[in-house]
């Protein structure tokens, strides 16, 4: 992990929105309507999905993919004006919140300025045609970091940035050069030196697979150097396995344990249960009880929380990328109390420390631990709300639950999970 990363970002929630469809406008102008209600439940910093202007040649669906941008220096003018974006990022910081912005540099639009301006740096493949190395995104040409011109190019646009915004999600970070990444940090950190850095690493089969055809994808230990924070999609697939009933939970957990193992002891991992391109977790989990104990869970894990837009409207339906399809805000479900509750337990939380976790697979409950300085909390989450008695490394005695104040009791090393969520200090 960069040396300079701030360790606090360890207890911190990012929010994340596509202005597109956060609200039936679309606007920059609009979201700024709704950063009260996104502060309250518990939001230190707002990710905002491309802002940039979007490719027309080739697009997807009516309005095309945020993701095949266009023009890398200004924004989208279905959102608004530059002027009203700044506007926003004002707003959020008066709030006491930070913004960070998605930026998409392993590739651009067909009819991007970049490749209008400079074809030469763009992959071409074997016909002399510019495309895309892997994966079956028509809408998008891959760039050739190759060329040494590209770099200051990139660099220079991530440094106008850092000038009005105060992090960067970095798209499929894995197929850009490590080394330009550290290159870039170190030029933004003369701009703004507290920039948080997310990068957007693959998931382990895809990385894999890419290696294996002679693609350049870096591993996640390695990212650490530059990033700030990364996917957990080195653990993804397992669960996704465990939401589809295919393997037990320990399976999962024992993947959690192993990142603790092989990661630098300050790893930072973003933690998330849904997000634009994973679908949403209520299409897995339907029961109310069952999601209230994946929410607990997943703000527990060490690593920075994710909410994306409309989760906390139990929201099942993943909206499209390429089409206006406002969150539904009229579910008649609710969980954002909850959302806020829990942001205030992961606050208690020390930094870069231990975690370790366990499964009663029988009665699908995980037991964690995680603590360090003299502070241990534990964690059970009954993930279909079963009622059982489970083993944990916990002293005897009687505690609080932090998420509803009600009383727990461990006793011989094992406490009753009566299907609801626990998280106590001992």
């Amino acid at each position: 992990m960069a040396k300079e990363t701030n360790a606090a970002l360890q207890k911190q929630v990012i929010y994340s929105v596509y202005v597109r469809n956060h609200t039936p406008e679309g606007t920059f102008a609009a979201v700024a309507g709704d950063l009260d209600r996104i502060r309250a439940l518990g939001t230190d910093i707002i990710w905002f999905m491309p802002i940039h202007p979007i490719g027309i040649v080739g697009k997807k669906g009516t309005l095309g993919c945020p993701y095949a941008n266009r023009d890398y220096r200004s924004v989208n003018t279905e959102y608004g004006t530059l002027d009203d974006f700044k506007a926003l990022v004002g707003e959020i910081h008066a709030r006491g919140m930070k913004c960070m912005i998605d930026v998409v540099y392993n590739h651009t639009s067909p009819d991007s300025t970049l490749f209008r301006e400079h074809p030469e740096w763009f992959y071409h493949g074997a016909d002399g045609r510019p495309g895309n190395k892997i994966g079956d995104w028509a809408d998008v040409i891959d760039l050739d970091y190759g060329k040494r011109e590209l770099w200051d190019y990139q660099i220079e646009s991530l440094v106008m940035w850092a000038g009005i915004v105060d992090g960067f999600r970095c798209d499929v970070a894995s197929f850009v050069p490590l080394e330009f990444w550290l290159e870039a940090r170190a030029a933004v950190e003369k701009v703004n030196p507290d920039c948080i850095w997310l990068a957007e690493t693959v998931h382990q089969s895809y990385g894999c697979y890419a290696r294996r055809q002679g693609i350049y994808s870096a591993l996640d230990y390695d990212e650490f150097e530059a990033f700030d924070i990364e996917y957990e999609y080195d653990v993804r697939e397992a669960f996704d396995k465990y939401l589809r009933g295919e393997i037990v939970l320990s399976h999962y957990l024992d993947m959690l344990n192993f990142q603790e193992a092989v990661y630098p002891a300050n790893y930072n991992k973003l933690r998330f249960l849904e997000n634009h391109d994973q679908p949403r977790i209520c299409s897995f989990v339907e029961r109310e009880s069952n999601l209230v104990n994946y929410t607990a869970f997943l703000y527990f894990l060490k690593g920075t929380t994710l909410i994306y837009a409309g989760q906390e409207f139990e929201n099942s339906h993943l909206p499209s990328l390429f089409e206006r399809e406002p969150i539904d805000r009229d579910t008649g479900r609710n969980i954002s109390a909850l959302l806020a509750r829990l942001h205030g337990i992961k606050r208690r939380f020390g930094c870069a420390d231990y975690f370790v976790a366990s499964a009663d697979d029988e009665h699908n409950i995980a037991v964690l631990e995680r603590g360090g300085d003299g502070k241990r909390f534990f964690g059970v989450f009954s993930l279909r709300s079963e009622c059982a008695e489970v083993k944990i490394e916990a002293p005897d005695g009687e505690y609080e639950n932090l998420i509803d104040s009600s009383r727990v009791t461990v006793k011989d090393s094992r406490i009753r999970s009566d299907g609801r969520p626990i998280i106590f200090e001992a």
